[in-house]
């Protein structure tokens, strides 16, 4: 439309046809300038016209009668005409005269027929618009017809294809809510894939990885997302070949063991039913006692034995039920440390395991960073180590290290998270629990710094924070001082000089004390 607009306005500015002609055009310009509305009124001879400008706004409307509407349009054309008359020769040819009379005399007629063309122009459009409501009111009044089908269904390969995607995408970041919403999309006919798949993926990579997957998959079927069935039926494709894999993957059990055992969690499966489940394409193999031991011993490293052992009493299971005829259970439960769960008296033979002190500082930072609770720390610590283990050093100095390192937050420059210290207040008070232990707890601390390349204000923070909490006592931060232990020396003399302040506070804190 601009296009023809834009012609219009060259042909008026460069008067190539008549002064008629060019009003005619520069009015239809200027209409479309202005948005116009047009109502007939009951008796068909009177015309509403509304305008507005863009020549929002309501501007101004007239109530006109058609014939006085159109004869002062027409009136318009003629003074127009007759301006441009004016300008024309007055000497013209009587032919020239003749030919404008005889032009007079059609705008004249011209102006008599519009009125009725435009009564009948209007009239139509409102016609034309009476006849969309009344379509429309139709449309209304037809049922709505049901929604299209669905996308088509992903074919097997596709679906693997989109799993594999989702669950790349989470282990890289581990946002949970990103991959739940994600897995959310999908059809619940293909969520049993997403399982195959997700334990397929992650069986040789790291236990964090496991662990993660694991953990989704508890989260899935807490939210009600997956079911059971269809954990299961994702599970046991994979259980069907487990023995297969076995050659190409040694410690598959365990790794299967770690994917399976978060089900056990609140809201996660019972033990009875999945232990049950899991088991069945494995019991004639000859391998569902090694998973299901497997299975315990993590379960043993969370919680204490006591608390495993009353599970699997509570859910009714039997080793019978999981080991071959001709294998003798009792002897399976012996070899394998199972004993607790047999009953009460066997517990207490097997829950305490000689930790390395490697294996209690991997124990302690995995419960810390997992955000354990004190009393979970507790149960574990109860559960695996025996009181002469508690009380050396190779606990109470891996357990400061641990809480320290928990607490550390940022990098460059590192912070201490007071509240998380405070927490763990209680935790390191019942364990640290003497000068010696103290003593110890700080020279953990101090080795904890020199790992860190002596970070500025770090260790100072520490010290503010032990002594607040009552976990560390002067004495033992002035033995720590003017300790010689040739053992304990290294970074000794850094530490020292980022920590004089303290010590400085401390000596006049103790002299105003004294004084009053």
């Amino acid at each position: 439309m601009d296009q023809y607009f834009n012609q219009m306005e060259k042909i008026i500015k460069e008067r190539k046809t008549s002064s008629r002609i060019r009003f005619m055009l520069q009015d239809v310009i200027d209409l479309r300038r202005v948005t116009t509305f047009f109502c007939v009124s009951a008796d068909g001879l009177s015309l509403c016209l509304f305008l507005r400008s863009s020549s929002s706004q309501e501007r101004s409307f007239r109530l006109l009668r058609c014939d006085e509407h159109m004869d002062r349009v027409s009136d318009r054309y003629s003074r127009r005409d007759d301006r441009g008359s004016d300008r024309m020769d007055w000497n013209r040819s009587a032919v020239g005269k003749r030919s404008f009379s005889r032009e007079k005399e059609e705008r004249s007629r011209e102006r008599e027929q519009r009125p009725a063309e435009m009564l009948w122009r209007v009239s139509s459009v409102t016609d034309e618009r009476e006849r969309d409501r009344e379509r429309a009111a139709k449309r209304e009044t037809v049922p709505t017809p049901p929604p299209a089908s669905s996308k088509p269904a992903l074919t097997e390969e596709e679906l693997e294809k989109k799993s594999t995607a989702i669950i790349e995408e989470y282990l890289h970041i581990n946002d949970m809510k990103e991959a739940l919403q994600c897995i959310s999309q999908l059809s619940c006919s293909s969520l049993s894939v997403f399982v195959r798949t997700g334990i397929e993926s992650t069986l040789e990579r790291s236990t964090i990885a496991r662990e993660h997957m694991g953990l989704l998959f508890h989260q899935l079927l807490k939210t009600h997302t997956l079911s059971t069935q269809q954990y299961y039926k994702g599970l046991l494709e994979v259980l069907e070949v487990a023995e297969d894999m076995e050659i190409d993957i040694p410690h598959i059990w365990l790794y299967l063991a770690e994917l399976i055992c978060p089900m056990l969690q609140e809201g996660g499966i019972p033990m009875g039913p999945l232990f049950r489940e899991v088991s069945k394409p494995l019991v004639p193999l000859g391998k569902a006692g090694v998973l299901l031991v497997e299975i315990l011993r993590l379960l043993c490293k969370a919680m204490s034995h006591k608390k495993v052992g009353a599970m699997w009493r509570d859910a009714a299971l039997s080793w019978k039920d999981f080991l071959p005829e001709d294998k003798d259970a009792n002897k399976f439960v012996t070899e394998e440390g199972v004993e607790f769960t047999l009953g009460e008296e066997c517990v207490r033979k097997s829950s305490k395991v000689t930790l390395s002190p490697e294996d209690i500082s991997r124990e302690l930072e995995r419960l810390l960073q997992e955000k354990a609770d004190n009393q979970r720390i507790f149960d574990w610590v109860e559960a695996n180590l025996d009181e002469q283990q508690t009380s050396s050093d190779t606990f109470v100095r891996p357990l400061m290290t641990a809480v320290c390192q928990s607490a550390i937050i940022g990098e460059n420059p590192y912070k201490v998270d007071a509240t998380e210290m405070t927490q763990r207040a209680k935790l390191l008070q019942r364990y640290i629990n003497n000068e010696q232990k103290e003593l110890q707890a700080l020279y953990a601390l101090q080795s904890l710094m020199m790992q860190l390349e002596q970070p500025p204000n770090l260790l100072r923070t520490f010290f503010d924070v032990l002594y607040d909490e009552d976990v560390i006592k002067e004495d033992s931060f002035y033995r720590w001082e003017s300790s010689k232990d040739p053992a304990e020396q290294q970074g000794k003399g850094v530490a020292l000089k980022s920590v004089k302040a303290f010590f400085t506070w401390l000596r006049e804190a103790e002299d105003e004390s004294d004084s009053s």
